[in-house]
């Protein structure tokens, strides 16, 4: 008998080139239905990118901030939960971040997921001026950041002195609504820092290319929670993952080719065909992916977070999805 699993989804930002082609008086109308549909279908969560510079590559395309847009959906969404994945630690001062994000958790009663990571878009950090330090730098960074945050929500008066962050006296008011903080998602795989930081004050962790992948970052998971002393078993283990779907086959075949016409032009041919290979594991008909799925939570998912490129013009994947393929993890 399958288990249960959770599902969120993506609404379109402009980072993945979702928002191309439509008037920019469109995009937040558009951002906007999607989101009522991710609520209306049933999805646990909608989910945003922190970045700014689209990919596959750089381009003018519109691209909207992640933490603007989790405030514009915390008024005016009701239900669904509001996540990350992930935010970007080194694109702002981990005791700002901590209080937006209170900020945010209060205005949408208590909605808010915190997906954090160390963060790895080069041309973004050069772009906007921040510095990109080693992985070692940045992962010490993302330590900091993450013992400073749960501070900044669970005590009055934050003092905190690091190698890469230093607070005298900062206080955050309000507190989040959710007891005893805001549920934080730590992102990414790196076996030796990553995971040990998850282990130590992750809720939540999200990693995995391929099932291979999430099978062994899943080992590595499970030593670092039994060198600290955490209960492996309590952190929610999720995924990404970039779907077309159709009733068909012949129907996925027509999305991808509409997808691949939909990046020609806007990027690289190679790009284009770089881009195409990400749909190649998850999409399909309902029962391929419910056939799909499975074999990952056999392995430990529990938490599947769905991207759907075509979403901001049809909403024909993600209505499928909800209707056929996440009941068959209720």
């Amino acid at each position: 008998m399958v288990g249960c699993m959770r599902f969120g989804a993506f609404v379109p930002q402009g980072w993945r080139l979702d928002l191309a082609g439509l008037d920019v008086n469109e995009h937040w109308p558009t951002i906007l239905d999607v989101a009522h549909d991710i609520e209306r279908l049933g999805y646990e969560s909608l989910w945003v990118y922190d970045h700014f510079h689209t990919v596959p590559e750089p381009t003018q395309e519109s691209m909207y901030e992640a933490w603007t847009l989790m405030a514009a959906l915390a008024a005016t969404t009701s239900t669904v939960r509001l996540g990350q994945m992930c935010t970007c630690n080194t694109y702002r001062p981990p005791s700002y971040l901590a209080k937006v994000a209170a900020s945010i958790d209060v205005i949408s009663q208590g909605r808010l997921e915190m997906g954090i990571g160390a963060g790895w878009y080069e041309h973004e950090h050069d772009g906007y001026g921040y510095p990109f330090l080693s992985p070692g730098g940045r992962l010490g960074m993302l330590r900091e950041g993450v013992e400073i945050m749960r501070a900044m929500w669970t005590e009055d008066v934050v003092n905190y002195e690091g190698k890469y962050y230093t607070l005298d006296g900062a206080i955050c008011q309000p507190k989040p609504i959710q007891d005893p903080h805001i549920p934080l998602w730590i992102a990414g795989g790196g076996e030796k820092v990553t995971l040990n930081i998850a282990a130590r004050y992750a809720q939540y962790t999200n990693f995995g290319i391929t099932l291979d992948d999430f099978i062994a970052k899943s080992g590595f998971l499970r030593g670092h929670c039994a060198d600290v002393g955490t209960d492996f078993d309590a952190i929610v283990r999720s995924s990404n993952f970039n779907v077309l779907m159709g009733r068909t086959e012949a129907e996925v075949a027509d999305k991808k080719a509409w997808y691949r016409s939909h990046l020609n032009g806007l990027v690289a041919d190679d790009k284009v065909e770089s881009t195409m290979e990400l749909y190649e594991g998850m999409s399909g008909t309902p029962d391929q992916v419910v056939e799909r799925l499975r074999e990952w939570q056999n392995a430990g998912l529990t938490y599947s977070i769905i991207y759907f490129p075509d979403v901001a013009y049809d909403r024909s994947s993600l209505e499928l999805f909800a209707n056929e393929v996440v009941p068959a993890f209720a």
